[in-house]
């Protein structure tokens, strides 16, 4: 039965998939995204990515700031995390999962730390986006795609992918 499913399954797939995953890999990190935006998603995430649909959609991040600052990415480096442009996608899962957890703790200062790199790792996004430049150009370092799809899945202004 299961078979005979899958033998009826479109050939048009909405989900991309790398180059290293095979034609029976089903299970991408799209899905994966939206998985993790099904998660206990904290209100601080989703304001953030409220704000950053927003932002995108009005003004197509034309003026942008520079790059984080290094006390920023000082407190990346605090919980080991790499720069966006060197994030890869399993990475940026993994760290949305804590950032999560951190911001449902009763910690105040670990859920402060994690709305800061919430908010850090946008700032990345939006500049990335704006210059349409990444340091690393290689298809295994897209952790920022992941944070983009993360984005869309949370917010009340994502995109809708099917239109009537």
């Amino acid at each position: 039965m299961f078979e005979q499913m899958m033998d009826n399954k479109s050939d048009f797939d909405l989900t991309s998939k790398s180059t290293f995953s095979s034609d029976n890999d089903t299970f991408t990190s799209n899905s994966f995204a939206a998985l993790l935006a099904k998660n206990n998603v904290p209100i601080s995430h989703k304001r953030i990515a409220d704000n950053y649909l927003v932002i995108k959609k009005i003004f197509k991040f034309q003026a942008c700031t520079g790059r984080i600052s290094n006390v920023e990415k000082s407190l990346l480096e605090k919980y080991d995390f790499n720069i966006l442009e060197y994030t890869t996608t399993k990475q940026m899962f993994d760290e949305l999962i804590l950032l999560q957890k951190w911001s449902l703790s009763d910690n105040e200062a670990l859920r402060n730390d994690a709305d800061a790199i919430m908010t850090i790792r946008v700032r990345e996004l939006k500049f990335l986006e704006a210059n349409r430049y990444a340091a690393v150009s290689n298809e295994i370092y897209n952790g920022y795609k992941a944070l983009e799809q993360y984005m869309n899945e949370i917010s009340k202004f994502r995109n809708n992918r099917l239109k009537p």
